[in-house]
């Protein structure tokens, strides 16, 4: 069996990944579309949301600026898992050349992401014009308020950490609305509980390594399915934001 083959069979079991927010995210699906679409996931990492959308109908172009994580997730999700190439396509791009992209979309997914940026603005104003009309953005950040962000060492350079602590409702009104789009849903997710034992998880990890936290991954998973609804203090901060049909 070939090294890539059998690495492709591991990561099948594993996927996608030992970062338990990660896992809770899945639950967002529930607003997004489905059936055949066009669909941009602006920030892809792994390809668990391209691959979410793709099982749900639609035409996925997801983008991320690494081209080892976009050989990846190509490998892995096309390659590997058979997905069709002409309805799921990975690129490698920032979401600076977005302003030059001359696609058009149904439904922008951009997940963890927008927190990296300098210019947000900017961004959400090309995911604004490459919207459909009728289009909607899914949008999720880190919440600012959570203890974490608020203690978080900023990137001011850009260099792939995080360079705000992310965003409140208020603040995502005041990115969004100036542009155009119209707010249809906020939604907070990760709750004490599975904040903590993600913070366990990644503990282990690295003290010890990914296959020493695997064996905790099972026990842990449940909570992903619990009290992501709105808790008092979220870790990240989904909205819902359409782009108007007129």
């Amino acid at each position: 069996m070939e090294l890539s083959s059998a690495s492709n069979i591991i990561r099948q079991i594993v996927y996608p990944g030992l970062d338990l927010h990660t896992r809770s995210r899945r639950h967002l699906c529930k607003f997004w579309g489905s059936g055949p679409r066009d669909v941009l996931d602006a920030g892809c990492g792994n390809g668990y949301f391209s691959w979410l959308a793709y099982r749900s109908g639609a035409r996925v172009v997801a983008i991320n600026f690494a081209r080892d994580q976009v050989e990846k997730a190509k490998s892995f999700l096309v390659g590997f898992r058979g997905a069709d190439p002409a309805r799921l396509r990975f690129e490698v791009a920032n979401l600076h050349e977005l302003r030059s992209e001359s696609r058009s979309f149904d439904e922008v997914i951009c997940y963890e992401t927008l927190e990296h940026i300098q210019n947000d603005e900017e961004v959400c104003r090309s995911f604004y014009r490459i919207l459909r009309p009728g289009g909607i953005l899914h949008l999720c950040c880190p919440y600012s308020l959570h203890p974490r962000h608020i203690a978080e060492v900023l990137d001011q350079e850009e260099n792939g950490g995080h360079v705000r602590p992310g965003y409140t409702e208020a603040d995502y009104r005041q990115l969004l609305e100036p542009i155009g789009f119209r707010i249809e849903q906020f939604s907070g997710l990760g709750n004490g509980p599975l904040y903590h034992a993600d913070r366990l998880l990644r503990a282990v990890r690295c003290r010890i390594g990914d296959f020493a936290a695997l064996p905790l991954l099972p026990i842990l998973l449940p909570l992903t399915n619990f009290g992501q609804s709105n808790p008092k203090t979220p870790f990240s901060l989904y909205v819902k934001a359409r782009k108007p049909a007129c």
